[in-house]
């Protein structure tokens, strides 16, 4: 059963938002002490809001586009009366004193906030070791990372935890853990969806998005979410289309990409294992058979790609902690932070100083419009650029690595974040049992095309 027909059968009294609650909290109880996915859950406030939706449909009263689907939220987006900790000991005893936008617009349409999941310390990572609540375990991988910084997110879903799951994505934070987690990730166009309420990375990249076992869970999530907030200074007023609609007329059709152009580039290959590759190759095959024309392009600027997303992050990170100083609440984070996040402390506050600012930000701000120049003048020809999410498999929880290797793992989706168009992950296959994510991008304000391709996709599989 997919999250639409969850949903349905949840308005047409099959079964009860109050028994979708409470197999999710059974599971969690089950499993949450193996994967660490959920930080804090709510019990008694679910079952009291599920019974609610409960009632109004059985007195035939309206309720919301979610009613009675179950979601998890990212540490780092403010949920009234939960801890909102972003993973760190920084925040442990901070409790969330109002509702993120992303979050509010969820409980207008009856979605359920069942609890917080676990991720890297402040976003600062791509393997989610870094939480001060301990790393979480791959369900789809046991033993291995689930990838980062919204791992928890990932995990849960592909745990059985929840039905929907919202995280943010700086350079790849949805993405990624969903490659390795073997879900599907969204991260929309910068500016669709508001992030007031969520405690960001890096100002000008970050974007919260969904995650969710099947393209209805990620469409009837985006319908909501997307949309402008007055209160939040990115928001695009964008009249977006009707993503369900979109994914279900996809169905219908025996070549629903037909007239759709995508390209891959040699470029991306080039940086990824071949056993990656092997999997993505196929996955791309079978695009072709459901109607896409497939053309290679190249990207000129792989390798400026991490260098320029990490001195922007440095020195946007730097920025943002400043108000974790002690004084208004939580602990000073340079006394009790972690150590990749210190990383970026340091060297943000190093290169924003005046003397270094020219040498390395305004470089890096010159180099980050050549690669959205670069990317945009690509799909200015494509409908879609494909590759792999992730270029390399997870390694083993423990593993250490050195931070470029950790780093490495984002060079393939960064590229959206510098340009600020919108991307996703959708399971192409897997090595050794271990998922590999199918990454498309598309111009800003293209997300519907990005839904169609994931539609036909896994109506196909």
């Amino acid at each position: 059963m997919n999250v639409l027909e969850k949903l349905n059968s949840i308005r047409n009294q099959e079964i009860t938002a109050k028994e979708n609650v409470e197999n999710y909290i059974k599971v969690i109880e089950e499993k949450n002490e193996d994967i660490n996915s959920f930080l804090e859950i709510n019990k008694e406030d679910a079952i009291a809001k599920a019974e609610e939706i409960d009632k109004k449909i059985q007195n035939g009263e309206d309720v919301g586009a979610l009613a009675g689907l179950v979601f998890g939220i990212k540490a780092n987006i403010n949920v009234e009366d939960f801890i909102i900790s972003a993973a760190s000991k920084t925040l442990e005893d901070y409790i969330g004193s109002y509702d993120a936008t992303v979050v509010k617009k969820i409980k207008e349409e009856d979605g359920i906030i069942l609890g917080i999941n676990n991720m890297d310390e402040f976003a600062a990572g791509s393997s989610t070791e870094t939480s001060y609540y301990g790393p979480v375990n791959n369900p789809s991988a046991p033993g291995r990372i689930p990838g980062g910084s919204s791992g928890g997110s990932a995990a849960a879903v592909a745990s059985e935890m929840c039905d929907i799951a919202i995280g943010s994505d700086t350079g790849g934070s949805i993405r990624n853990p969903s490659s390795h987690c073997g879900v599907l990730g969204f991260k929309p166009t910068y500016g669709a969806v508001s992030r007031q309420g969520l405690l960001d990375l890096s100002m000008s990249l970050d974007q919260i998005g969904p995650m969710a076992r099947d393209i209805t869970g990620i469409t009837l999530a985006l319908d909501t979410i997307i949309g402008y907030d007055p209160t939040e200074c990115t928001t695009l007023k964008w009249d977006a289309p009707d993503f369900t609609k979109i994914a279900q007329e996809v169905k219908d059709s025996e070549k629903p990409l037909e007239g759709m152009k995508i390209a891959t580039c040699k470029e991306f290959k080039d940086v990824t294992d071949d056993n990656i590759n092997e999997i993505v190759d196929k996955a791309i095959s079978k695009l072709e058979d459901l109607g896409a024309e497939v053309v290679e392009l190249s990207f000129d600027y792989i390798d400026l790609c991490l260098p320029t997303y990490y001195l922007i992050n440095y020195v946007e990170f730097f920025s943002a902690t400043r108000k974790y100083d002690g004084r208004k609440y939580g602990s000073r984070i340079e006394e009790v932070c972690g150590e990749e996040v210190l990383r970026r402390i340091k060297i943000g506050s190093y290169i924003s100083q005046q003397e270094f600012s020219g040498k390395y930000y305004k470089k890096a701000l010159q180099a980050r419009s050549l690669i959205r120049d670069e990317i945009n003048k690509m799909l200015e020809d494509v409908d879609l650029i494909v590759s792999p999410t992730v270029p390399k498999l997870p390694h083993k929880l423990g593993e250490e690595l050195e931070p470029m290797e950790m780093y490495a793992y984002d060079v393939l989706t960064v590229i959206a974040n510098l340009a600020g168009i919108p991307a996703s992950s959708i399971k192409a296959g897997e090595v050794d049992n271990i998922p590999v994510g199918l990454q498309m991008q598309a111009k800003p304000q293209d997300d519907a095309k990005i839904i169609q391709a994931m539609a036909a996709f896994e109506y196909a599989n």
